[in-house]
Parts: structure tokens; C-alpha cells; sequence
């Protein structure tokens, strides 16, 4: 496979051979691809849970979303957080 790189990718893989973090210039594309295979992963993930999200408005499971149920939120989840912490302390002994 022959693959053509332009002028600013063909100095920074020299430029990263010359500083030890590769040792060729096909383990600078491993890498590359590499990182690409990863993003490329990410996104199909993030795409499903945005279809998955969207599947779940659908069905009418949604929250609206306004300044009133944010702060509503934020309290109820208050609430849980203060209620978690106070049954996890141990009464203090004198």
C-alpha cells in the first residue's frame, strides 16, 4: 500500500523520529491509526447513545428541561447526597 503524505505530516514524523517517540516512519502511522481506530470508536458509541436518547423521547421518558426543573434537580439531588452522607456517618461517642 503506498500511501502519500504531505510536507508538514512527512516533517512531523521525522521531527518525531528525531526525538526517540518513533522509530520509523510506519510506527508513527501504526500509532496514527491506532488513535484514529479509537476515535472512530468513540464515536459510533456516542452516536448510539445519542439514538438511544432520542428512542427513549420517543416513548415520552423524557425530562423537560427548564431554569425551575434544573434547580429542582439540583436540590433533589442535594437532598440524596445529604441523605447518603448522613446515613454513612456513625453516631460520635463522648
Amino acid at each position: 500500500m503506498d500511501v502519500h503524505l504531505t510536507p508538514d505530516q512527512e516533517a512531523f514524523i521525522r521531527h518525531g523520529i528525531q526525538a526517540g517517540r518513533f522509530q520509523s516512519p510506519e510506527d508513527a502511522v501504526q500509532e496514527a491509526l491506532s488513535f484514529l481506530e479509537e476515535l472512530e470508536r468513540t464515536r459510533a458509541e456516542i452516536l448510539a447513545s445519542v439514538d438511544r436518547a432520542e428512542a427513549s423521547l420517543a416513548r415520552g421518558e423524557g425530562r423537560v428541561i427548564t431554569p425551575d426543573s434544573m434547580r429542582e434537580l439540583a436540590e433533589e439531588i442535594k437532598q440524596r447526597g445529604r441523605a447518603r452522607l448522613a446515613s454513612k456517618q456513625s453516631p460520635v461517642r463522648s
